[in-house]
């Protein structure tokens, strides 16, 4: 991935202002359509709606409305960038936060694994289903030879690699090296053979592309009935912002099904608010929270992370000027 298409919603009233982030994924948002910017273009011409009104009426656009929740919310705050004050943001307190390895050729990949370790990851999740699967394997046996699951957990994600047919094998082949669990095994859509998957699986399963353009709080029920997984993973602008995030909570509370929060690549204005939110949540299992490292042109700011940890240095101001963006 070279470049990441962003759109900054700007809210102005009495002299405040306020940001929210909407950026989408090529290929994997739900509301990669040409008619995005078009709806864009609507939400600013329909502001005076309020942010009740508009998140109802962008429910087919969860990245808009993710914005519009965060602008209205950096509206109200104290400051821009401050969306939701805790002892995270005091600089107290941290969330704990898994290291991302990306998928390549075993030698880089056991690269990486070894530079998370360094810097004091308890939890890295690896991308696995790009290279041959017996190369993954002998490099997850690498990790165990020295490792134990006590001194690192290992989350995996196949993406919906996994040919159907094929996936309980592999997933039996996986759980040998104790792993935390496995993210999409399969294609979405597949919810039968999903279903027979997270009911005879050896390994804890998590969802993450499956609940992807899944809208109403009626067919997110549905869903996890069917389906019955261990996990589900929870990327706001992917799924509804704030609003559709909590609709997920409280379903995986009511059915005792774990839960943790990812961003989807989003710049450090997105990363911030979905942090401080995260935050709030109270839930202690490591996060899938970076700090945008991916990109070359991110914006400074008081995300840090620090022995596995993401904290919030309030000494560290924005290298950002929303006036610059209004231009």
């Amino acid at each position: 991935m070279i470049e990441k298409e962003t759109w900054f919603l700007v809210l102005e009233k009495d002299g405040k202002t306020g940001i929210g982030e909407c950026g989408i994924l090529r290929g994997l948002s739900i509301d990669d359509r040409p008619d995005y910017e078009e709806k864009l273009q609507w939400t600013c011409a329909n502001i005076h709606l309020g942010e009740e009104q508009l998140w109802e009426a962008l429910i087919e656009f969860p990245s808009i409305q993710f914005g519009v929740e965060m602008a209205f919310q950096s509206l109200q705050s104290e400051s821009p960038f401050l969306l939701f004050p805790s002892e995270f943001t005091e600089g107290t307190k941290s969330i704990q936060i898994n290291g991302l390895v990306w998928m390549g050729e075993a030698a880089f990949m056991k690269q990486q694994i070894e530079e998370k370790l360094a810097q004091g990851f308890a939890c890295v999740k690896l991308k696995i289903g790009a290279i041959d699967f017996e190369k993954e394997l002998d490099l997850l046996r690498y990790i165990r030879q020295y490792f134990t699951p006590e001194q690192i957990e290992i989350r995996v994600d196949a993406n919906g690699a996994f040919d159907i047919s094929k996936a309980l094998d592999k997933i039996s082949q996986l759980s040998e090296f104790k792993l935390h669990s496995i993210e999409q095994p399969i294609q979405k859509n597949n919810t039968d053979r999903m279903a027979e998957l997270c009911k005879k699986t050896p390994l804890p399963i998590a969802l993450d592309e499956e609940l992807i353009g899944v809208f109403t709080l009626e067919e997110k029920e549905l869903l996890l009935l069917k389906i019955k997984p261990q996990y589900i993973i929870l990327k706001p602008s992917f799924i509804g912002g704030f609003k559709g995030t909590q609709e997920w909570i409280s379903l995986a509370k009511k059915y005792d099904i774990g839960w943790w929060i990812t961003s989807a690549l989003e710049s450090n204005i997105g990363l911030n608010a979905i942090a401080q939110w995260t935050f709030l949540q109270d839930n202690l299992m490591p996060q899938g929270l970076g700090t945008g490292a991916l990109y070359t042109n991110n914006f400074e700011c008081p995300l840090d992370v620090f022995k596995g940890q993401l904290w919030y240095e309030k000494g560290i101001d924005w290298n950002f000027s929303i006036a610059e963006i209004i231009k």
